[in-house]
């Protein structure tokens, strides 16, 4: 009598993704995205507005 689940996929216990192998041998690093010099220069607007509130505050009577 044949095997009933001859083509049943083995089950996965590991879920992690497969990633490929970094490059050693590259010498420069990847150029920064648009998204993270947009975030950059939000931060330091927030943290000035931030501050000059602050200081604002403080002379304030």
């Amino acid at each position: 009598m044949a095997r009933a689940n001859l083509y049943r996929r083995v089950p996965r216990h590991h879920l992690a993704f497969h990633r490929p192998p970094q490059r050693r041998d590259r010498a420069e690093p990847p150029p920064p995205r648009g998204s993270d010099l947009v975030l950059a220069i939000l931060a330091v607007a927030l943290l000035g507005g931030l501050a000059l509130a602050a200081a604002v505050a403080t002379v304030a009577p």
